[in-house]
């Protein structure tokens, strides 16, 4: 008789145990939330005589890759929040990667480049690496969303997954 309650306080620990790591692995994981709260809100915008031209925010704010930023007057490195970008050099799992990968960096980096105003909306949460996950808008429209719809991205879905298949092509 004593076996059915030895195996029942073994479970309840084990449900509770998987319960508490679940939770954690949540709320220090990289999934996107439903918005960043507003009053977080960061704002890299030119000066109004330098508006129209290119470069001003782009002094401020330097293109690591496709999703990550750097603020160089803070020393703050930004991961944005909803997209994943292929990587790039060595980190690139094939060359179909590297190259995508490349070109979404190029592409954020004209987007910075010619951005009147940059707005970093942080979500209160780091990455596993330091970087602040943050919203980026440019000129008012969301940076990832740009990317993705350019074909440079795609949704962050909480964790990094493959680019390439086995033979080295670009998984759609």
């Amino acid at each position: 008789m004593a076996k059915p309650r030895i195996w029942s306080a073994t479970a309840a620990v084990l449900v509770g145990t998987l319960i508490i790591a679940s939770v954690a692995m949540f709320a220090f994981s990289d999934a996107a939330p439903a918005r960043a709260e507003p009053t977080q809100m960061v704002s890299a915008e030119a000066p109004r005589n330098l508006r129209q031209r290119t470069g001003a925010v782009e002094q401020r704010m330097r293109v690591i890759d496709g999703d990550t930023l750097e603020d160089m007057t803070q020393d703050i490195t930004y991961r944005l929040v909803n997209i994943d970008t292929p990587e790039t050099g060595s980190r690139a799992r094939c060359d179909a990667e590297r190259t995508l990968g490349d070109r979404a960096t190029e592409a954020a980096r004209s987007l910075v480049a010619h951005a009147q105003r940059l707005e970093l909306r942080p979500t209160g949460r780091l990455d596993r690496y330091g970087r602040t996950i943050a919203f980026v808008l440019i000129d008012g429209r969301d940076m990832g969303e740009t990317l993705i719809a350019e074909g440079l991205a795609r949704p962050w879905r909480g964790r990094r997954e493959p680019w390439c298949d086995p033979n080295g092509n670009l998984i759609p």
